[in-house]
């Protein structure tokens, strides 16, 4: 099960990085059409991802026992999604041997802070300043 869930979550990521990378090459971040944004099914759609980043954060919140760590994984999950999110999957996986069980994945409780939460909350804090910057 471990290994098989290393491999989701690299695939997540990976089609993440390329999707991403493909779309800001294609379009800035900030220049989508007034009309998409008004769009009932783009907001639907942003209603439905940030419920399940809430969602997920609720889990990162009960792992994360620092505030300092719970504060960056917010802004992070926030700021980038699914990227962030594979990314603390993948770190939690990493942590725990192959012969390791799911409820050690689940429940185990962190009590550091980490650098990967950090970085992750200001790379989606910069990329989200540059795009700002960048929009007419």
């Amino acid at each position: 099960m471990i290994g098989f869930l290393r491999l989701l979550f690299l695939i997540v990521l990976g089609s993440m990085l390329w999707v991403t990378s493909w779309a800001s090459l294609r379009c800035p971040l900030f220049a989508v059409p007034r009309d998409v944004f008004l769009h009932p099914w783009f907001i639907a759609t942003m209603f439905d991802a940030y419920w399940g980043f809430i969602t997920f954060y609720v889990w990162v919140c009960y792992k994360e026992t620092a505030w300092g760590a719970r504060l960056a994984w917010f802004i992070a999950i926030l700021l980038l999604g699914n990227l962030a999110m594979a990314s603390y999957c993948l770190a939690e996986l990493s942590l725990t041997p192959r012969t390791g069980s799911l409820a050690d994945i689940l429940t185990l409780r962190r009590e550091r802070v980490g650098v990967l939460g950090p970085t992750l909350a200001m790379i989606g804090l910069v990329v989200i300043f540059l795009a700002l910057r960048a929009a007419p």
